[in-house]
């Protein structure tokens, strides 16, 4: 008997399976919703914080060496302001920001004894006499040449001479192409060569030192010049001024009521170079910090022979040394306990010394990545400017330690240098244009904030 298909034949039953409506066209089954379980929610809530909890106080109180450097150097930026405190004292445990604070002054007492002699007898001390410098110094005397018996060959042969005795920190080959695709540079002669490619817009130029360093400005007649320095997420400005004697502190007109910018003071003393000098209490009449006017000094200063401020022996933990340039216009570095040198012509107040006498200073407590200003002097008794950028994060710019800036020093002969006044301050003026600019992108030719004084570096007297 033949077999019954009850459903019909293979193809039907494709057919039939084929009218059938697809899962998303028929009726919506009801899904039943899962209730929420209360204790699962807080149990995750109560891991999370107690994460978070241990995170925390493994933060603040491990040994790690990774975690204590980078705790250390977040408090010591905190607490190196006068407006952020509070991001150290209010988010971490008292003891440890003491803690830090403590082994900063410590570090700090060590230098205690170390201050400027250049090897003279202070005292009842005789401090050793640095090494003898491998060139001697500058001498920034114009010596008049014979004329009457030389050829035109023969002055522009001495004048080269002397102009590469007084930059002897440039590369010959280097600096000759330059002259060779830019003949211009030598129309007014070698003594008064005037190069300038140093603005925020220029690239400078193709000269180098012998330390490798792109050089932006030369100016033979102003004895001066400008460098490049870069590093690790930084670049600066080193400023070279040959004569000493032409370097001052200069106030802004209301100093004690109101700053000004770095190029102002410098264009109204005649100034071809100026860089931020003293710290001040960035504070308005309201109270209000970080709206200050830059008027009021934080420590004492000097300007040619008139002191003004009050002697800070520490803020916050941090030790005050006083720069004095004296009549003899070297650098000398003390702490600000010791009386101000009769002697002394211009001075300011801030830390840390990072090289006395020849000494490099280096320190585990001034580690902190920021903008810097140091000032020092070279034993070719040349004053050295030093200003690096930072917190510039868009360009990788963050700035960098004192350390790095007394190696930078270093590399050029310093004989004393201290750290000044840096941060959003940190700031540099070049014969009418600013070369580095404060770390607010805002105010990128203006400079950035007012301040109470500057060291500036005179044109020569016509």
């Amino acid at each position: 008997m033949p077999q019954m298909k009850l459903f019909g034949n293979s193809r039907s039953a494709a057919r039939v399976a084929g009218k059938r409506k697809p899962d998303s066209e028929q009726a919506p089954k009801e899904k039943k919703q899962k209730k929420k379980k209360p204790l699962k929610v807080l149990a995750i809530w109560l891991t999370v914080i107690l994460c978070l909890e241990g995170l925390y106080f493994f933060c603040c109180y491990t040994d790690n060496a990774f975690v204590t450097k980078w705790r250390m150097i977040y408090i010591q930026t905190a607490m190196s302001t006068m407006r952020h405190q509070w991001m150290a004292t209010y988010l971490l445990p008292e003891s440890v920001v003491e803690d830090v604070m403590r082994k900063r002054t410590e570090s700090m007492e060590a230098l205690a004894d170390k201050e400027s002699s250049w090897g003279e007898t202070t005292g009842e001390t005789t401090v050793k006499e640095p090494d003898e410098p491998e060139t001697k110094p500058v001498d920034t005397e114009v010596t008049e040449l014979p004329t009457e018996t030389m050829t035109p060959e023969d002055e522009q042969a001495l004048a080269r001479e002397a102009f590469y005795e007084l930059f002897w920190e440039l590369d010959q080959p280097t600096m000759e192409s330059y002259i060779e695709e830019n003949p211009s540079v030598l129309d007014n002669g070698w003594e008064n060569i005037n190069i300038n490619e140093a603005g925020l817009d220029d690239d400078g130029t193709s000269i180098q030192t012998t330390m490798g360093e792109q050089v932006l400005a030369i100016n033979a007649k102003e004895q001066i010049m400008l460098v490049r320095v870069t590093g690790s997420g930084y670049r600066g400005v080193l400023a070279i001024a040959k004569d000493p004697s032409r370097l001052n502190v200069e106030n802004s007109a209301g100093v004690g009521t109101y700053g000004q910018l770095t190029g102002e003071i410098a264009s109204a003393h005649n100034g071809i170079l100026a860089t931020t000098c003293s710290g001040f209490i960035d504070i308005d009449a309201q109270g209000n910090w970080g709206n200050g006017n830059g008027g009021l000094i934080a420590g004492y200063a000097m300007s040619n022979g008139h002191g003004y401020g009050t002697h800070y022996n520490s803020y916050a933990g941090f030790q005050y040394y006083r720069l004095e340039i004296h009549e003899d216009d070297r650098i000398y570095i003390k702490k600000v306990d010791k009386e101000v040198s009769e002697d002394c012509r211009d001075a300011t107040e801030f830390q840390p010394p990072i090289i006395i006498d020849g000494e490099l200073l280096v320190s585990d407590y001034w580690v902190e990545t920021n903008p810097r200003v140091c000032i020092g002097q070279s034993d070719k008794y040349e004053m050295l400017l030093l200003v690096i950028e930072g917190r510039i994060y868009t360009e990788g710019i963050l700035g960098t330690d004192v350390n790095e800036c007394a190696r930078i020093l270093q590399k050029h002969n310093a004989m004393q240098a201290m750290n000044v006044d840096g941060g959003t301050s940190a700031m540099m003026w070049y014969d009418g244009e600013y070369v580095i600019r404060g770390s607010n992108p805002n105010t990128r030719y203006t400079g950035s904030r007012p301040v109470p004084n500057a060291f500036v570096y005179h044109r020569v007297e016509e």
